[in-house]
């Protein structure tokens, strides 16, 4: 496994259905948010500006599995552990654990693949570069 990186997330009002719990594609938005910020963390440059790859567009999501344990609620301060759990050639997989201190709120595991555009505007899945894993170790 890579090393683990926290992104913060405060829980508004706005995030709440009317039960006043947190919406559930919220945990999916604040845990692709936690994905991209887990590389710069890494020390890695935006995606579209890494002169290493160009026309790199970062890492699409192909597949995602959220797993619920207890709810959260408005007003509340939730820690998105992440971190890579499994690297694949061209794509890996990262594990989230949303945490409220040392309560387990739900975890997820997503697919990404990492891509350049070529010409034409197509996507192509290209193998994750040794620098990338080097910053991620």
């Amino acid at each position: 496994m890579s090393k683990t990186i926290i992104h913060r997330v405060s829980v508004t009002f706005g995030d709440c259905d009317p039960a006043g719990i947190v919406f559930f594609p919220n945990f999916s938005r604040w845990m692709d948010a936690a994905s991209h910020n887990y590389f710069v963390q890494c020390g890695l440059p935006p995606w579209h500006s890494m002169t290493e790859l160009p026309g790199c567009i970062g890492c699409p999501l192909l597949e995602i599995h959220t797993r619920f344990v207890t709810s959260a609620t408005s007003g509340e301060q939730l820690d998105i552990e992440t971190q890579v759990e499994e690297w694949r050639g061209k794509v890996f997989v990262q594990r989230h654990r949303v945490m409220r201190g040392d309560t387990l709120i739900c975890e997820g595991r997503e697919t990404r693949a990492l891509c350049v555009k070529l010409e034409g505007g197509r996507l192509k899945a290209i193998p994750v570069p040794q620098f990338i894993l080097d910053a991620c170790a």
